[in-house]
């Protein structure tokens, strides 16, 4: 069986990640895109129908599965009439803006039986992947501390809805849910949490500057991400009982797929032994080479859970308790203390 995607959305996220993401599953077939960027759209998938607007997507019966790659403040509304027209849904990340909205959607999405889930990538990047190994072999020994850091060098506002104010806008929206959603994979929920959020360039008008601070007894684990930093800190840096694991540098494939190499190319998600991460135990420090990162992963799994009922790549539960770390962390930056967490 051949699953009919409509994809809403061709800016970035659209054209630079899904698209080519779904076009190398061979379970699926591209046929709708809504955009008003047609030329781009009829160069790259000739055969896909392209629309200014929803409404023909979502009356078309033949299509099976909605992918929403749209500015954050449209994910709930659009994900709703996907599902309520009785479709699969894959939304990119934040899932929503708040706990309610993200509830309400997977509701409806088990009243109508369809498959919900959320597109947090990062779960298939190389150097995620390589530190979720590393930390289950237990060669680091029980972690003390853990940095997942993500930094940027943007003196100059950037154009576009991400740093303007506005529901979804700021960088905590933005990278934040990358970020907490590994450290839930790897060290599960937190006890307390610590947020402090900023906004250091100037002429900011939104948050570009975070550092959270999980607590799990006597473990922290720090999230943070910054707009000012020319020298980047280390992307991960782990510290154990036995020993230390620090990696500097971001997976290879969102700067392969915007340089259009193709999923399936044999290099991609292949890191250069240059950027490998170094473990340093009693045996001394030695570069661990990274796992090959797969986005295609994701979309492998949609496929089967539609087809196959498997469960989704992405439980939107997941999403959830990342949107209630993100709430936690900004009551607790507002009134400058440590707050206990909870999923519910």
């Amino acid at each position: 069986m051949t699953i009919n995607v409509a994809l809403i959305g061709y800016g970035l996220a659209g054209a630079s990640f899904h698209a080519p993401l779904i076009a190398c599953e061979p379970r699926f077939s591209l046929t709708r895109v809504v955009t008003r960027q047609a030329d781009a759209v009829a160069q790259a998938f000739p055969a896909a129908l392209v629309s200014p607007d929803t409404a023909a997507v979502f009356a078309d019966e033949s299509i099976d599965l909605v992918v929403v790659a749209t500015p954050n403040q449209t994910h709930v509304p659009l994900t709703r009439e996907a599902l309520a027209a009785g479709k699969h849904v894959v939304v990119d990340k934040p899932f929503a803006l708040d706990v309610a909205d993200s509830e309400a959607l997977i509701a409806l999405a088990k009243a109508q039986d369809r498959m919900l889930t959320v597109f947090h990538n990062r779960r298939w990047d190389s150097d995620f992947l390589t530190v979720a190994a590393l930390v289950a072999s237990g060669r680091l020994g029980e972690i003390a501390l853990a940095e997942l850091r993500w930094d940027r060098f943007r003196p100059e506002i950037k154009p576009g809805w991400k740093e303007e104010p506005g529901a979804g806008s700021g960088v905590l929206v933005d990278l934040g849910p990358h970020l907490i959603d590994q450290a839930l994979r790897l060290f599960g929920d937190p006890d307390r949490i610590v947020g402090d959020i900023a906004c250091q360039r100037p002429a900011s008008r939104v948050d570009d500057y975070f550092e959270l601070t999980l607590h799990y007894g006597a473990r922290r684990v720090i999230l943070s991400a910054a707009t000012l930093l020319a020298a980047p800190r280390p992307r991960f840096a782990l510290h154990g009982m036995r020993g230390s694991f620090v990696k500097y540098g971001i997976d290879p494939q969102e700067a392969a797929l915007r340089a259009g190499t193709a999923p399936d190319d044999p290099g991609f998600g292949v890191e250069p032994p240059e950027d490998h991460g170094i473990l340093t135990d009693a045996a001394g420090s030695q570069p661990l080479p990274s796992a090959r990162g797969d986005w295609r992963l994701f979309y492998r799994a949609v496929a089967d859970a539609i087809l196959d009922q498997a469960p989704p790549p992405v439980d939107p539960a997941d999403a959830i308790a990342g949107l209630r770390i993100i709430e936690c962390a900004r009551r607790s930056a507002h009134e400058g203390r440590v707050l206990d967490f909870t999923r519910s």
